[in-house]
């Protein structure tokens, strides 16, 4: 049952809502982009400069981490080889080294101020929240999201496709089971334009967003904590019970992204995922239209030609 703002709302859609659905709201042609993939081990695709960010920070340490690793190895080596007893019977008996010691406290302070230098800035660009082209509300619920946007009026939930309360009686009786895969689930799956290899991935609505628009996303909880997260946003950010907090992404891609809760929330933690799909200026305002009038009841403004 999707969540409505008002009770106007709720009697003006009520009678719709069984027929409607996400059938109604389809977007495809998109190409499903942020999901894992057989065989990879790295990040998802960057699709915002957030998560550009992520990946550079993350390759500029593994560059000096490796090198230090080389250089202590390296440095070992030499120590074993050339200090051994059979090399060096007569072992030294100072216990200082002044250039040493200034050495071995320079560098490290050297190599962290460099790191600093190089992560506050993004880590800035992370918490600073610019001004909104869309804000939507993500409140989190054992075990769904209820997404709401804010300037629009409307929220509805987003269930993983799969999930009890997403089961029909007539599917239940076909031998679907929650969160298991079957024929059932696949079509499923296929009716609401997803592929079987997203099955626990895929949502039965979706957050959609346009392209190249500044996103923040303000994110809370009704029960316990959960965290919403979308790996290629470069994003996440935990949803605590009575506390509003506020992440923010701009992508630069159409596609479809899919993300997980990432607190542990409870028994059905692992069934609470995240879909997003970004889309064209053109298809966003074509889906707002619809989404008005299905979740809160909005018709269509219809303009009269004068004479």
């Amino acid at each position: 049952m999707k969540h409505l703002l008002s009770l106007s709302a709720t009697l003006a859609s009520f009678a719709a809502l069984p027929a409607l659905a996400q059938d109604n709201l389809r977007i495809d042609g998109l190409q499903s982009i942020g999901k894992p993939e057989d065989g990879e081990t790295g990040f998802q695709p960057a699709v915002t400069r957030l998560a550009q960010d992520i990946h550079d920070l993350d390759w500029m340490l593994l560059v000096i981490i490796t090198l230090i690793s080389l250089f202590v190895t390296a440095l070992m080596a030499w120590v074993v080889i050339r200090y051994n007893k059979s090399r060096n019977p007569t072992p030294a008996t100072f216990t200082h080294h002044t250039p040493v010691e200034i050495a071995w406290t320079v560098i490290p302070i050297v190599i962290l101020v460099l790191i600093g230098a190089y992560s506050l800035p993004k880590l800035f660009r992370q918490q600073e929240i610019p001004v909104a082209d869309i804000t939507i509300k993500a409140t989190g619920n054992q075990w769904y999201w209820t997404h709401e946007y804010v300037d629009e009026g409307f929220a509805f939930d987003s269930y993983m496709i799969g999930a009890a309360a997403t089961l029909t009686s007539e599917e239940e009786d076909a031998g679907a089971i929650a969160h298991v895969m079957s024929d059932v689930m696949e079509k499923k799956l296929a009716d609401a334009g997803y592929s079987k290899d997203e099955f626990l991935l895929a949502t039965d609505t979706s957050v959609v967003i346009p392209v190249g628009k500044t996103i923040v996303v303000q994110v809370t909880g009704s029960d316990v904590i959960h965290a919403w997260t979308i790996p290629a946003f470069g994003v996440k950010q935990d949803a605590v019970p009575g506390r509003l907090a506020e992440l923010w992404f701009t992508a630069e891609k159409e596609g479809v992204y899919f993300g997980q809760c990432s607190e542990l929330c409870g028994q059905a933690h692992a069934y609470m995922p995240i879909t997003v799909k970004v889309v064209s200026e053109e298809a966003y305002a074509e889906w707002l239209g619809k989404a008005r009038e299905e979740y809160a009841g909005i018709k269509p403004s219809v303009q009269v030609a004068s004479n």
